[in-house]
């Protein structure tokens, strides 16, 4: 069967949105589920709104001649599982009316809302030398994010995750734009000389690979934000893109700007060498630039993720790093993102919600389509309270425009597994390690969703390939003498448990990886004292204290309740 091809890939009407790309359909934001005959006839009648469209022509285009169906059922079935999902009724239509004995007309009112999708590919470093590869990655990652927030109710573009996951070696342009949808690509050079930057860019049309613009622009290292700000104007302008009058980031020192894009290339390697090595250069850059707001945006981001991935303790790093945080939006109050870095900091340090809520509404205004706002806003304000439906669809929109982020997928299939929505949940675990076949993540996520299905053999050997790859990860750790405790090898889970001892008399431990393991051996009550100490050092593992599936037999428990209450959850 295949699907309708239409014009435009996002369709509103009343308080209803279709991604006639996606598949998807939504309510106030909310992902609607809606088997795939249905949104098919949905999508042909969008197609052809006010209009009636007969059973013969619904048969043709989704049923071939050579395919064979009950079409007469088929198609009701279809139809009604639509109305459902619609709230609408065949006796008093608002969307779908029936039309006796010939078919069905849409009549609602529709309206278009096409975004055309541009991916910059990163930008080629000139120089030969390849530790000038840091500067290229700047200048791309730059323009992605001013091209962003220049009109994002008129252009989407693919974030810096996805498109830096081009570089070299990724296809064709035919085949990326294929494969992300696309419809214009930027394509670029860097060469630097001294202390100028000379850099060449051209917009191509997917469709047929034709070049409609290209320009070269010379500055020096610290004008890049502004020379950035009118190739993205043009590109906009091409387009057809209005954009609202706004000034470039203001010139930066060219030796603080160098310090800061060298940090931004280590920070994304994301090891425990590459970060130590991008905190110096983000220190170097605050010292010598002070206020220069993205350098301590980039410090508070680094610390953030230090404590998330236990290579320090999350209350220590949380500590430092919400006053990098402050110290950005004190100096450049409009970047949405850091904004919601704050929010999750609140949730961390202090779990006030109000707070948390205020943070988030602040970066959803000013950085509405941005997947990394969408992904904290996730974290932060749906997860805690239990909100995980919400915030699978929160995610589903952020892979929209980045969706090739490990960090959202993860994610993603998180809040899936958290929803019970396991076989869902397993097929993002899936795609994952496709994405990022040599990291740990997948592996992890594999473990969770069948251990909660009972399979204890591919569980165990799931986190075993996590700790392996991991180093050794403590919170890797945690979770396979989980799966081992509750799979009845209770000998190798204590193993693991005396080996995390040994690990917490010189590093950083989660508490819940004690807590996990007791809680698999049945021994609540020492579980309950290591969830107890998690709260107080600020374990993140806590957060879905209200979803985790394994946590069921716990409810009943008084101190399950106070768990909630030191986390201010008893209420939310």
């Amino acid at each position: 069967m295949s699907s309708p091809t239409l014009p435009c890939t996002l369709m509103r009407f009343a308080d209803f949105e279709a991604d006639l790309r996606a598949n998807r359909l939504r309510r106030h934001g909310i992902r609607l589920k809606l088997f795939k005959q249905s949104f098919d006839v949905l999508a042909i009648l969008l197609e052809h709104a006010g209009d009636v469209v007969t059973r013969e022509e619904l048969r043709r285009r989704l049923w071939p001649d050579d395919v064979y169906v009950d079409f007469e059922n088929n198609l009701n079935t279809a139809v009604a599982r639509l109305r459902e999902a619609l709230g609408d009724t065949a006796g008093q239509p608002r969307f779908i009316e029936t039309i006796p004995r010939c078919g069905y007309r849409f009549v609602a009112p529709v309206s278009e809302a096409a975004k055309p999708r541009l991916l910059v590919l990163p930008f080629v470093n000139l120089s030969g030398d390849p530790t000038q590869e840091y500067l290229s990655d700047a200048v791309t990652e730059e323009l992605i994010s001013v091209l962003a927030n220049l009109a994002p109710d008129q252009l989407a573009v693919i974030a810096r995750t996805t498109a830096m996951r081009c570089k070299r070696g990724a296809g064709s342009i035919a085949k990326i734009a294929q494969e992300l949808a696309l419809d214009y690509v930027i394509e670029g050079s860097v060469l630097r000389s001294g202390e100028r930057i000379t850099t060449n860019m051209q917009l191509i049309r997917s469709a047929d690979e034709t070049h409609l613009w290209a320009n070269r622009y010379d500055a020096r290292m610290g004008e890049t934000f502004a020379m950035e700000s009118a190739a993205a104007r043009a590109i906009a302008a091409q387009l057809g893109v209005i954009t609202a009058p706004a000034a470039a980031r203001a010139t930066v020192d060219p030796v603080t700007y160098d310090l800061y894009s060298k940090g931004r290339y280590h920070l994304f390697r994301a090891t425990p060498d590459h970060m130590a090595q991008a905190r110096e250069y983000f220190e170097q850059a605050v010292a010598r630039s002070p206020e220069f707001a993205l350098a301590y945006d980039s410090l508070a981001e680094l610390y953030w993720y230090w404590g998330f991935l236990g290579f320090v303790p999350p209350r220590r790093s949380c500590s430092s790093g919400i006053y990098y945080a402050v110290r950005a939006l004190e100096i450049e109050n409009t970047l949405g993102e850091t904004h919601a870095l704050l929010a999750l900091y609140r949730k961390e340090l202090s779990f006030d919600w109000a707070e948390v809520r205020r943070e988030m509404d602040l970066a959803r205004k000013l950085s509405p389509e941005s997947p990394l706002v969408r992904t904290r806003y996730a974290m932060s304000c749906l997860l805690p309270p239990g909100r995980v439906e919400e915030a699978a669809a929160e995610l589903e929109y952020a892979l929209e425009s980045d969706p090739q982020s490990p960090f959202v997928h993860i994610w993603l299939g998180m809040m899936l597994w958290l929803a019970r929505r396991y076989d869902e949940a397993l097929e993002q675990a899936r795609i994952l390690s496709k994405i990022d076949p040599e990291g740990y993540l997948s592996h992890f996520a594999a473990g969770l969703y069948y251990r909660e299905q009972c399979k204890f053999d591919q569980a165990i050997a799931a986190h075993k390939r996590a700790v392996e790859v991991s180093g050794g990860s403590p919170l890797m750790l945690g979770w396979l003498g989980l799966a081992l405790a509750q799979g009845d090898r209770r000998e190798e889970a204590r193993a693991v448990l005396d080996r995390l001892h040994r690990i917490a008399q010189s590093a950083y431990v989660p508490p819940t990886s004690f807590a996990w393991i007791h809680l698999g051996l049945g021994e609540v009550d020492e579980a309950f004292v290591w969830m107890e100490r998690a709260i107080e050092g600020r374990d993140q593992m806590m957060t879905p204290i209200k979803t985790y599936p394994f946590f069921d037999p716990l409810r009943s428990d008084p101190r399950y309740v106070t768990l909630l209450v030191k986390m201010n959850l008893a209420t939310e």
